[in-house]
């Protein structure tokens, strides 16, 4: 892959930080574990004397007034997920010898045999601010009980010496601000890897509060902290000195780094032959579709539902991956116009500012491929747009990032008066691009089977 080089001051910059980072690696992989919570401490004190700088600056970038009540998102999106992030690694470590931690996992076995793991909720705050919200990890098949061990922490199973240091190139998420710093806290406690973290140029005025708050990492040469466009990204993935990638952001960028662009791409990704030789992981957007169980739902429930809905869709803008942006109804069931009314009076009050680059341009092609687009205006904010998923084989494959969402409608099967989940979860499943699905709890007279 060939790319342009960034500006001579940038790339001798660029490659002193890679320099840097190349020197240190083997002596952070071998790093102790004392050593890592002691940085994971002095972390999070900088991050404490950080954290209301960090908010102010991005409701300021996002366009929210001051005082505004929006700026509470900055805050759990940002330091507050950040912190946790922390606590979380500091909980593991102090308990990795025998993996103790692990015992304080429940475990359940799945109808197919497999292992699954609630890790939410996990803690206090967890039951607090994710009331009636659960996530496991499922694991594959043949992993049990008994060695579920084996499976946990296993780069902390490999002694000091024996460790491989490494270099990951990072290129941060440009919507939600604790995206970047989590990655390389994984990269760094959890792969035993030194970390460049460009940031996207939407999130660089984080670059200096970021280089505060992880401070103790970039002291020890583990984090070094850049900024540029998409062409010094495009450069540094290809760097000698980059060892492993991971990318939080577009399928199409990721495409680009993996398999590089027009006919030779297809035809690499046909032949299982990628240009860029590292190991890429990555977090992509999705098309994440909400379903909707019916059932006698109450005015209170139909009330409470409309803003789990609208906060889904509406969260930072609906500049998220995992926002939704598929409604699954069930055809008939009686409550949905006056779900859909106050789920549309919802978004049509939030007239927040559309801070994301590309943003119009991106619900102005939405809008085209619908066959009859409905607009829910939002004041001078861009406003909603609903359209069927039939009238656009893409729209179940490529996320609308914005405010655009889609509404299939599920057909009563066999004789039972609501949708089965079986065929439900089989059109979330193979229809919409992306692994995430939001899955409002039933009603308990609701035949969800």
């Amino acid at each position: 892959m060939s790319h342009a080089r960034p500006g001579l001051t940038t790339c001798s910059q660029y490659d002193a930080a890679l320099h840097a980072l190349s020197a240190a690696r083997q002596r952070w992989a071998e790093t102790s574990v004392n050593r890592r919570l002691a940085l994971l401490r002095q972390i999070k004190d900088a991050l404490a004397g950080i954290a209301s700088a960090w908010v102010a600056a991005a409701a300021a970038a996002k366009g929210l007034p001051a005082g505004d009540p929006l700026a509470g998102e900055e805050w759990l999106a940002g330091p507050c997920a950040l912190m946790v992030g922390c606590n979380g690694l500091i909980a593991t470590l102090e308990q990795l010898e025998e993996k103790t931690f692990l015992r304080r996992i429940p475990l359940r076995t799945l109808a197919d045999g497999r292992l699954a793991l609630r890790v939410v909720p996990g803690t206090l705050w967890d039951r607090l601010l994710l009331s009636g919200v659960r996530a496991e990890i499922w694991m594959q098949p043949g992993v049990t009980r008994a060695h579920l061990d084996r499976y946990a922490a296993r780069a902390y199973d490999i002694p000091p010496a024996a460790r491989q240091g490494k270099l990951a190139l990072v290129l941060g998420a440009g919507n939600v601000a604790s995206i970047a710093p989590l990655d390389v806290l994984h990269k760094l406690f959890i792969e035993n890897q030194v970390c460049l973290l460009k940031l996207n140029p939407v999130n660089d005025y984080l670059h200096d509060l970021l280089a505060q708050a992880l401070a103790p990492v970039i002291a020890m040469d583990a984090l070094r902290i850049v900024t540029g466009d998409a062409r010094a990204g495009a450069w540094l993935t290809t760097h000698p000195a980059v060892d492993e990638i991971h990318i939080t952001g577009s399928r199409d960028t990721h495409d680009v780094i993996v398999w590089g662009e027009g006919e030779t791409a297809r035809q690499r990704r046909a032949a299982g032959t990628p240009l860029n030789p590292r190991r890429v992981t990555s977090e992509l957007g999705g098309v994440s579709p909400t379903i909707i169980v019916p059932g006698p739902w109450s005015e209170a429930d139909i009330a409470f539902q409309a803003q789990q809905l609208a906060t889904q869709k509406m969260n930072n803008g609906g500049f998220n991956c995992v926002a939704s942006q598929v409604l699954i109804l069930q055809q008939g069931w009686e409550p949905a116009t006056a779900l859909l009314n106050q789920l549309y009076r919802l978004i049509a009050a939030n007239t927040r500012p559309d801070y994301y680059p590309g943003a119009e341009n991106r619900l102005t092609d939405f809008r085209l491929r619908a066959r009859q687009p409905l607009e829910i205006a939002r004041g001078d904010a861009l406003p909603l747009i609903v359209a069927n998923t039939d009238d656009d084989p893409g729209f179940c494959q490529q996320e609308v990032f914005g405010r655009g969402c889609r509404s299939p409608v599920l057909r009563p099967i066999v004789r039972k008066a609501f949708c089965a989940r079986r065929s439900a979860m089989r059109i979330s499943a193979a229809g919409h691009a992306g692994g995430q699905y939001c899955d409002p709890p039933a009603h308990p007279q609701s035949d969800w089977t």
